[in-house]
């Protein structure tokens, strides 16, 4: 089955062919490194993470990149509100603060890291080439007053709206820069003349007087530096669509660029059924996620939904999701216990199912795909349990490749913390002494005491079982 994503411009589901043949390039807007990164931040970069592992399932080299934005009206607006009333902290100390949170968070979920990262405030120089060409070629201008404001002439560009199918007369104004020096309200900002109030160190200068880059400009500049005038998949959060993206495209492609090839969108997060935003101050950091649950869970939850659909986040979710990595851990670990010194060690080959693999190609189908790995733990815990030797193996090699593929391996040594702590230390003592009185009641042929034991844990969630040289237990 040929490799399907939904095309946001194309508003529909189109047949994915790279570029290059074997290559694929992916852009993913990253963070704009204001404040802490919550639940919305760390579903999209796991959604493409997992884009990003299927290609190269599919044998594709990626080449992935996700930009820092590190100079910003947001992030300087931070740091001075961080400022009043005390010495504060420097908008760049702020940004590099920030970034590293992001960055911790992404680690704890086992976000691969990007082929190249890239801060905005690496590619100025860039981002001023590519404003010189817009001007040259008449789709951006000066602004006369004096300010050293460039901005995107909107009405030059008869395409400007059509990544979102919105005319340019319908459209509001743009609100990311001081209009004073605009022709019309929805041109929007490619350089930002430096403000008196405005720090040095948050200026450059350039043809049109000291300033910095508009927020837009910073991702085409870095794009094309990174993976060249054109590339396959541009992605990000649906919030982005309209206006960032739009305008992206419009300043890249009147430049002369081909730009992105297929635009993805993954859909936001709600809490409780309501959309998440500070105004209601429902928003779930990262930080309180993490703390709440394993990362390996926290992957879990935060991956299962269709990257398309909105994800309804409540902590009850979180339990679910641990009960779900739970099982396919014992199923793993069952199956490698009663293989091992067998013929059938081993058996079972590393590749996916081929409805697993239908699922993937089918536009990222991460719900289809889960049921299809469930299916398998079941069919293979019923292998094991019928003493199915082979077919056991089986199952065990496709279920292996399937959490491989998605990242939530319980077996990789990433999620090795995943079981430490010291609640989860006292537990293992605990079952362990009991499981030790198990064992002498049985060697007394105490039978009803051994079965006590058996049934105390069970009801605490706890199985056990036995074979001939030891016991092993794990939470239901």
């Amino acid at each position: 089955m040929t490799l399907r994503l939904y095309d946001t411009k194309a508003q529909a589901l189109r047949d994915f062919v790279p570029l290059h043949e074997g290559r694929v390039g992916m852009y993913v807007c990253g963070p704009t490194v204001q404040s802490s990164p919550h639940i919305g931040h760390l579903r999209s970069a796991l959604v493409y993470d997992q884009l990003r592992r299927w290609f190269a399932y599919r044998g594709f080299d990626v080449t992935f990149v996700r930009n820092v934005t590190d100079i910003d009206d947001k992030i300087l607006d931070a740091a001075h509100r961080e400022g009043q009333g005390g010495a504060g902290e420097q908008w760049w100390a702020l940004a590099y603060r920030i970034e590293l949170e992001f960055t911790a968070g992404y680690a704890a979920l086992g976000i691969l890291p990007p082929s190249y990262e890239p801060r905005a405030t690496a590619s100025v120089q860039q981002m001023q080439q590519l404003i010189a060409r817009l001007i040259e070629r008449g789709h951006a201008y000066p602004a006369a007053d004096g300010s050293g404001d460039v901005y995107f002439d909107t009405a030059s560009w008869a395409d400007y709206g059509s990544l979102t199918r919105q005319s340019r007369e319908h459209m509001e104004a743009a609100a990311d820069a001081d209009p004073r020096g605009k022709r019309d309200p929805r041109d929007f900002a490619l350089w930002k003349g430096r403000k008196a109030d405005e720090p040095d160190s948050a200026a450059w200068p350039s043809p049109w007087g000291e300033g910095r880059p508009g927020w837009h400009i910073e991702c085409s500049a870095m794009a094309a530096r990174y993976l060249g005038p054109e590339f396959d998949v541009h992605g990000g959060g649906l919030d982005l669509r309209f206006p960032h993206h739009e305008n992206e495209l419009a300043q890249s492609t009147a430049a002369g660029e081909g730009f992105a090839r297929y635009w993805v969108h993954n859909g936001l997060v709600n809490i409780g059924g309501q959309k998440m935003s500070k105004s209601l101050g429902n928003s779930v950091y990262a930080a309180e996620l993490l703390a709440l649950a394993s990362p390996l869970a926290v992957r879990y939850l935060l991956g299962q939904a269709h990257y398309r659909s909105t994800l309804d986040y409540s902590p009850e979710s979180l339990t679910v999701a641990e009960a779900a990595v739970d099982r396919i851990r014992t199923f793993l670990s069952r199956v490698e216990r009663r293989l091992a010194g067998t013929r059938f060690a081993g058996v079972g080959a590393p590749v996916v199912p081929e409805a697993f693999a239908e699922a993937m190609d089918d536009d990222l189908g991460v719900p289809q795909a889960l049921a299809v790995l469930h299916d398998t733990v079941r069919a293979g815990n019923n292998a094991l349990d019928a003493e199915e030797l082979h077919e056991a193996a089986v199952a065990h090699g496709q279920v292996a490749a399937m959490v491989q593929v998605l990242g939530i391996d319980p077996r990789d040594p990433h999620w090795a913390s995943d079981d430490a702590g010291p609640a989860a230390t006292a537990l293992g003592v605990l079952v362990e002494r009991l499981l030790d009185d198990r064992r002498a009641a049985r060697d007394a042929k105490d039978w009803a005491a051994a079965d006590r034991i058996r049934t105390e844990l069970a009801e605490a969630g706890i199985t056990i079982e036995d074979s001939q040289t030891s016991t092993h237990w794990s939470l239901s």
